[in-house]
C-alpha cells in the first residue's frame, strides 16, 4: 500500500483533533474529486512499519481524539489488508482513540454484502471503525455546508451501533440545536 500524506492535528476529517492518513488507490474516480492524484495505487510513499510507528506516535498525545482514514479509497481490498494491521495496533496500544473512515463504497451494498470491495479482512476492519462516512462524492449533490462530507448522498454512520443493532444508524451532525 502507498499513501499520499499524513496530516497531524487535522480538524476537518472527523470530530475533534485527529491524525489523518490519506491512502493511495481508488477505483471510483468521482467527478471533480478533490484528490484525483490518489486514484493511482502507486501514488505517494510506500506504507511501511516505520510509517505505522509514526502514526502511533502522532496519535499518542491526549489532545488527539483519533485516527481518520481517507484516500484514495481505504476500503479497496489491497488497502484493507494493510489498514487492518494498523487498526489492530491502534486498538491494542491506544484503545481510547476513535477511528473514522471515509469510503466511496456504501455500507449495505458494498461492504456488508458480496461485492468487489469485500475481502477476507473486511468484517474485522469494519469492527474496528467507529464512524464510517460512506458513499461516493456526487458533484450534482455537492453541499459545502455539510459537516464532514462533500455531497448530500454521503452518510455519517455510527458503525459500532450499526453492527450491534443490525440496522444502519446514521448520525445527523448538521441538525440545529
Amino acid at each position: 500500500m502507498n499513501y499520499g500524506t499524513i496530516k497531524n492535528c487535522d480538524i476537518a476529517n472527523g470530530v475533534g483533533v485527529r491524525v489523518s492518513l490519506f491512502v493511495s488507490g481508488c477505483t471510483h474516480h468521482c467527478k471533480e474529486c478533490f484528490q484525483p492524484e490518489t486514484w493511482d495505487f502507486a501514488y505517494g510513499e510506500p506504507y511501511t512499519r516505520e510509517t505505522e510507528d509514526e502514526l502511533l506516535r502522532l496519535l499518542a498525545p491526549s489532545y488527539i481524539d483519533g485516527l481518520s482514514l481517507l484516500g484514495g479509497e481505504p476500503m479497496e481490498p489491497q488497502n484493507q489488508r494493510e489498514l487492518v494491521k494498523l487498526l489492530r495496533r491502534v486498538k491494542a496500544e491506544l484503545p481510547d482513540k476513535n477511528v473514522w473512515c471515509y469510503s466511496g463504497y456504501t455500507l449495505e451494498t458494498d461492504l456488508l454484502s458480496p461485492s468487489r470491495a469485500r475481502c477476507e479482512v473486511t468484517d474485522e476492519l469494519l469492527s474496528m471503525i467507529d464512524i464510517l462516512v460512506d458513499g461516493e462524492f456526487v458533484l450534482e449533490k455537492k453541499n459545502i455546508s455539510l459537516s464532514f462530507r462533500g455531497s448530500e448522498n454521503q452518510r455519517i454512520i455510527d458503525l459500532k451501533a450499526t453492527l450491534k443493532s443490525g440496522r444502519t444508524v446514521v448520525l445527523d451532525l448538521d441538525r440545529k440545536k
